[in-house]
């Protein structure tokens, strides 16, 4: 059973504590945070020990390391701590839920985490340090770069590209044989149907609703033609 250190005392630190401990062969021993944010000594039973200094106690020799953080920043906070961590030596583990349908060719880098009810088909390829939280399908052939975010219900067909850094909402839709290129942002429920550039934004369709107007239950008309 490998020794890790989970980065954080966030919900996603608390959630990742849950799934190495309850679908893993990992056990997790400590937490570590920027000393200036250390506000407890435990956490989940766990100490917490400073980034800056923890080889000293957590040898990258004898431990290893999972950084699940947030997207904030387009995941460049994300990235910056991660490389942070490999220059203090650290091996970083990935945590792939045993509820994700996986093929056995999966090619995936570390620091990634992979929720439930993923469906990642034959010859994806994930990069470093990338989240894809629960629901989403990745088509076949298709390559993920590091630090991508993608949050739930996701589709990304066949054979297309991701960009390093890249964002996706929840129930983004991307056609099959495209690149979204570096640093873009797709929003909720957007569809993607050509290449984009890099750092672009893709907006879905927002709902609206009129100020002071309410919908009559009793003036609907209840015809229909089937």
């Amino acid at each position: 059973m490998e020794k890790i250190i989970i980065f954080g005392v966030s919900q996603l630190a608390s959630l990742a504590h849950f799934y190495f401990e309850h679908d893993s062969p990992h056990e997790v021993v400590a937490f570590t945070v920027d000393k200036d944010y250390i506000e407890e000594k435990e956490f989940r039973g766990l100490p917490v020990v400073a980034f800056e200094d923890i080889e000293k106690n957590y040898p990258p020799s004898e431990y290893k390391m999972f950084l699940p953080i947030s997207f904030k920043q387009m995941s460049y906070f994300r990235k910056a701590k991660y490389e942070e961590a490999k220059a203090k030596g650290y091996q970083c583990v990935s945590y792939v839920s045993s509820k994700a349908t996986t093929w056995p060719d999966l090619n995936i880098g570390e620091n990634c985490f992979i929720f439930e009810d993923n469906t990642i088909q034959p010859f994806v390829e994930i990069g470093n340090n990338c989240v894809l939280w629960s629901g989403n399908h990745i088509g076949h052939h298709t390559t993920i770069k590091d630090h991508v975010f993608i949050t739930s219900h996701v589709v990304i067909s066949g054979c297309c590209e991701i960009g390093e850094n890249s964002f996706f909402g929840v129930n983004a839709t991307v056609r099959d044989e495209t690149v979204i290129g570096r640093g873009s942002l797709i929003g909720m429920g957007a569809i993607i149907t050509k290449d984009t550039p890099e750092f672009s934004i893709w907006l879905g369709a927002k709902s609206t609703m009129r100020e002071g107007k309410s919908i009559d239950i009793d003036s609907i008309s209840h015809k229909t033609k089937g």
